[in-house]
C-alpha cells in the first residue's frame, strides 16, 4: 500500500486545499520558510534548464504576498548561479505580508551587490518597470498566486499588461497572475507565461488555460505526503470565517438534535451544548416528553421541543421533519433508544431528510437503526460517526492494523456505500467521503469517558450548519474535539468528563478566529 492510494485521485488542488497543505506541513515539522526556499530554487532550476542563468538579466516582478516571497528566494538562487536578478516589488517593502516573505526580502536587501531591488510605489514608476522589462532576458511573474480573489486592479492590471508586452521569456510562479487558481477563470487580463512552475501539485485552474500557463512544470518542494492526509490546523482554519458586525441570530447556523428517550437524556444535551460551543447560533433538542424536563435542566442555553410519549415512533416523523426544515443541520440518534419502533422512526426520518438535501450527522442509536439498511443514506448529505464497534456492526468488517491500513479500509467502505464516515478509532480518527481520506491524531486515552462522542457529533453539526462540506466539517471537528480533550486532560487527567471537553472548545477555536487579535483595539476605539 502506498500513500498515493490514500491521497486519492485528486491530482489537482484548489487554492484553499494548497493553503491547508502548507499549514499542515508546518504542523508536521516542515516550516513554510523551507517550502518557500525550495520553491525559489525550483524556479531557478527551471530557468537554468530552459534559457540558462549565467550573465542573464532576470527581472522578478513581485507582489507583497507569499508568491512574492517565492520570487525573492528565486532571485537569490539566480544570483548565486551568476545571473543578474532585478527584483521589482509592486508596493513598499514595509508592507510585505507574511513572515516568510519578509524574511526573504530582508535577505535580498543584504545582497545589494548581486541583487538590485526596486519598489514600484505609484503609477509614475511604471515607466521604470517597462524599461527594466525591455532589457530583460527572463521575467518572473511573482505577483499574485493562490490568493487571487477577484479581478485585477491597478496598479496590478498595468503591471500584467507591461509583462505581456515585453519580449522576454516569461515564467509564472504557481499560477499566472490573473488566473483564478481554483476555477481557471481569467479576470480580464492575465500573464501569458512560457512556463508555469507550480508547487507540489497542479492547481485546478491551470487545466485548459494553456494560453496563459504555457508549459506546466510541477515542482517537488518537500511537502510531506502526510500533509494531505493528516488533519491539522489548516483544516480548522478554513472552517472559521470572520463575522461581520451586522451578523444576526441564525446567520451562523441552526442545529436541531433529534434524540433522547425514556432511558437517556444526557447524550442529546451534550451534542447540543457542543454545537453551541462550536459556534452555531441556535441548538434545539427535539426529544420525547419523558426526558424533556431533564434536558431543559442541564442548561438555560438549550431550547427543548418535545414529542408526546416515552420515545420516538413513526407517528412523530412528520412533526420532526416539519421542524427540521427550519434548521441548517440535523443530528439524528443520540440517546434515542434501541427498540424496533424507534429504529423504524429513525430510518424514516433519515430518508425524509435525505430527500430534502438536509445536512445530517447520524450517531449512536441512529447508526444502529441503519445496520442492514444503509441504502437510506447512500449519497445523502450526511456524516456517519461510528466508533470501531459500530463500524463493524454497520459494515461487517473490523478496523485493524496501522493508521494507514485503517484509513484505506475506511476510504474503500465509504466509496462502496457512498457515504461520509468519521470513524472514532483511537489513537486516530479516520474521515473519508470515498474520494479523500483524512486522519486525525489529536486526543488522548482519557477521552474514552462516556459522552465525548456526543461532543464530537455536536461539533461536526455546528460546522456543517455553516455550509461546509461533510468531509471538511468532520475533519475540523475531529481536530478541535481532540485538542479540547487534551487541554481538559492537562487539568483533570483521567478524571475528566465530557462537559470538561465542551468547556475547552472555545480555547481551541479562538486560536483560529481572526477577530480575536484585534478585539482590544476595537474596544479601545469605542471607549475613545
Amino acid at each position: 500500500m502506498s500513500l498515493e492510494e490514500l491521497r486519492g485521485e485528486l491530482e489537482e488542488l484548489t487554492a484553499e486545499e494548497m493553503m491547508i497543505v502548507d499549514e499542515n506541513s508546518e504542523y508536521l515539522g516542515v516550516p513554510r520558510l523551507l517550502l518557500m526556499e525550495n520553491a525559489g530554487r525550483s524556479v531557478a532550476d527551471v530557468i537554468e534548464q530552459r534559457t540558462g542563468v549565467k550573465g542573464k538579466k532576470i527581472v522578478v516582478v513581485a507582489g507583497r504576498g507569499n508568491k512574492g516571497g517565492d520570487g525573492f528566494a528565486a532571485a537569490r538562487h539566480i544570483a548565486c548561479r551568476g545571473g543578474r536578478p532585478v527584483v521589482i516589488l509592486v508596493g513598499k517593502g514595509a508592507d510585505i505580508e507574511g513572515r516568510e516573505a519578509k524574511y526573504n526580502w530582508e535577505m535580498a536587501k543584504r545582497m545589494d551587490w548581486s541583487i538590485r531591488l526596486l519598489e514600484l510605489r505609484d503609477h509614475a514608476d511604471l515607466d521604470v518597470l517597462r524599461k527594466e522589462l525591455g532589457e530583460a532576458d527572463v521575467v518572473i511573474d511573482a505577483l499574485v498566486g493562490t490568493g487571487l480573489r477577484g479581478p485585477l486592479r491597478e496598479p496590478l492590471l498595468s503591471v500584467v499588461k507591461a509583462i505581456n508586452s515585453c519580449d522576454a521569456f516569461k515564467v509564472s510562479i504557481d499560477v499566472p497572475t490573473g488566473v483564478n487558481p481554483s476555477t481557471g477563470e481569467v479576470h480580464g487580463e492575465a500573464v501569458e507565461a512560457d512556463v508555469t512552475v507550480t508547487m507540489h501539485k497542479p492547481k485546478r485552474g491551470l487545466r485548459g488555460n494553456e494560453r496563459y500557463t504555457g508549459e506546466v512544470v510541477v515542482a517537488n518542494i518537500g511537502v510531506p505526503p502526510e500533509a494531505e492526509i493528516i488533519v491539522g490546523p489548516g483544516d480548522v482554519r478554513f472552517t472559521v470565517r470572520r463575522r461581520p458586525p451586522e451578523s444576526k441570530k441564525g446567520d451562523w447556523g441552526r442545529v436541531l438534535v433529534v434524540g433522547g428517550g425514556w432511558q437517556y437524556s444526557g447524550a442529546p444535551a451534550l451534542a447540543a451544548l457542543a454545537a453551541l460551543r462550536g459556534g452555531c447560533d441556535l441548538a434545539v433538542v427535539m426529544t420525547s416528553q419523558s426526558v424533556s424536563g431533564a434536558i431543559r435542566s442541564f442548561s438555560p442555553n438549550l431550547i427543548v421541543r418535545e414529542v408526546e410519549g416515552l420515545k420516538f415512533t413513526p407517528k412523530h416523523v412528520d412533526e420532526v421533519v416539519r421542524t427540521a426544515e427550519r434548521f441548517d443541520c440535523v443530528v439524528v440518534g443520540p440517546g434515542m433508544g434501541v427498540d424496533e419502533e424507534v429504529f423504524e422512526a429513525t430510518r424514516i426520518i433519515v430518508e425524509r431528510l435525505k430527500g430534502l438535501g438536509k445536512p445530517m450527522v447520524i450517531d449512536a442509536d441512529g447508526l444502529k437503526a441503519l445496520a442492514g439498511g444503509l441504502d437510506v443514506v447512500r449519497e445523502a448529505n450526511a456524516v456517519l460517526t461510528p466508533h470501531a464497534g459500530e463500524f463493524t456492526l454497520l459494515f461487517s468488517t473490523s478496523l485493524e492494523g496501522s493508521w494507514a491500513e485503517k484509513a484505506l479500509k475506511v476510504k474503500r467502505v465509504a466509496r462502496e456505500h457512498e457515504v461520509t464516515l468519521l470513524v472514532k478509532a483511537h489513537p486516530e480518527d479516520v474521515i473519508s467521503d470515498g474520494i479523500r481520506v483524512k486522519v486525525n491524531m489529536t486526543g488522548n486515552p482519557a477521552m474514552t469517558v462516556g459522552g465525548t462522542g456526543d461532543v464530537l457529533t455536536g461539533l461536526t453539526a455546528s460546522i456543517l450548519s455553516r455550509g461546509f462540506s461533510c468531509l471538511r466539517a468532520a475533519a475540523a471537528a475531529s481536530f478541535i474535539c481532540g485538542a479540547a480533550g487534551s487541554l481538559a486532560a492537562e487539568e483533570k487527567g483521567y478524571h475528566m468528563l465530557a462537559t470538561d471537553v465542551i468547556d475547552k472548545i472555545p480555547e481551541v477555536m479562538r486560536r483560529f478566529e481572526p477577530w480575536v487579535e484585534g478585539l482590544s483595539t476595537v474596544l479601545d476605539k469605542r471607549r475613545a
